[in-house]
């Protein structure tokens, strides 16, 4: 029997309909222990991976002061062997942290300067006020990043989910940087708009409604805490299987879920409250056109249930120029999933940026 047929007999429809809410949009940010004592039982097996020391790979720390006076916590990695001239700066999406780029970082850390930070109110960054808690602030968070850790030379960004909405944030905000300075973008598992439309793979008629019902659940869940830690701890073996769903569109190793779980339930119910209703407004269809003429990657995932492909169908329809990867069997944490074909494309999206970057001096 289905997830969904469980939800449906254990809590009726609506009840379904907040329980695919409250762990669809935080990817199982209900999992906590529950999740841990799954787990214990499949290293046992030996399902994971040993050798992934996950959220350990740490670079030069930097404090960035934002325009609020809030602290963006910030880690730079120097090349150690190359010569480029460019710098990478890693956007991470919502309800994640700088940490999510692990394979990223191992892949490209002598390829190029790389610049992490986490988005404010997420990770080791400052909480942040309600009001300031909008795609639109974290276009402004993103240039402050660059004015102040790379002030000069070529740029990449790489953002994925909500990350890539803030890429597009700043060129709507700061298009000159994206005939000045970057010369590279990609766009991983994001959108430029229409969000409210999510289904978040709700099938049939309860799909239609999720978007209307999920700003007062998830309003509802920050205003009982408690309640959400309490489940953290208490949680069931669903927990995991939600996580899962809402991350990754193939088998992965057991560790791989359980460091996106760790990551998810990390960050406070109300700090995903926070950030929910302004996705609604988000509409940076028009900043594409200011990407025109920069190096541009986007990929998708075919079973992402978070910003479905469609979304990233849509920005490559509307700036044909860039490399459209499209995924099979991959959901909304790719970069996780498919770290290989994620790399590999990053890399050919450095390797042309670089001469974007030679014909800019020559």
């Amino acid at each position: 029997m289905s997830v969904w047929k469980v939800l449906e007999r254990r809590s009726g429809l609506l009840g379904a309909a907040a329980g695919v809410v409250a762990a669809g949009l935080a990817a199982g940010t209900a999992a906590g222990l529950a999740v841990e004592r799954y787990l214990v039982g499949r290293r046992r097996m030996g399902t994971t991976e040993p050798d992934e020391a996950f959220g350990t790979l740490r670079g030069e720390p930097v404090v960035v002061k934002t325009r609020d006076g809030l602290e963006l916590y910030a880690e730079v990695d120097e090349p150690r062997r190359s010569s480029s001239r460019l710098t990478v700066v890693f956007s991470h999406g919502y309800a994640l942290n700088l940490d999510c780029w692990h394979f990223q970082r191992a892949a490209l850390v002598d390829e190029a300067r790389l610049v992490f930070y986490d988005q404010r109110s997420h990770g080791r960054s400052g909480r942040s006020p309600r009001e300031l808690c909008n795609v639109d602030q974290l276009g402004l968070d993103l240039g402050q990043v660059l004015d102040q850790v790379v002030p000069d030379g070529p740029v990449v960004l790489v953002g994925h989910s909500m990350g890539g909405m803030a890429i597009l944030a700043l060129a709507d905000q700061r298009p000159e940087l994206f005939s000045d300075r970057v010369v590279g973008v990609a766009l991983l598992a994001s959108s430029a708009g229409d969000l409210d439309r999510v289904t978040l793979g709700v099938p049939g008629p309860m799909g239609r409604l999720v978007h209307k019902v999920t700003p007062a659940v998830v309003a509802a869940l920050a205003r009982a805490p408690d309640l959400v830690e309490h489940s953290r701890r208490a949680g069931s073996d669903i927990a995991y299987l939600l996580t899962k769903r809402y991350s990754f569109g193939s088998k992965v190793p057991a560790a791989r879920v359980e460091f996106v779980a760790e990551m998810l339930a990390a960050t406070p119910i109300e700090v995903v409250a926070d950030f929910f209703p302004g996705f609604a407004e988000h509409d940076k269809y028009a900043a594409l056109e200011v990407l025109h003429g920069v190096e541009t990657l986007i990929i998708g995932g075919r079973d992402d249930l978070i910003t479905p492909v469609e979304h990233s169908r849509r920005m490559a329809e509307l700036h044909p120029a860039a490399q459209y990867i499209e995924l099979s069997e991959a959901g909304h944490m790719f970069l996780i999933e498919h770290p290989e074909v994620v790399n590999a494309a990053l890399l050919d999206l450095l390797d042309r940026a670089g001469h974007a970057a030679e014909a800019m001096t020559s």
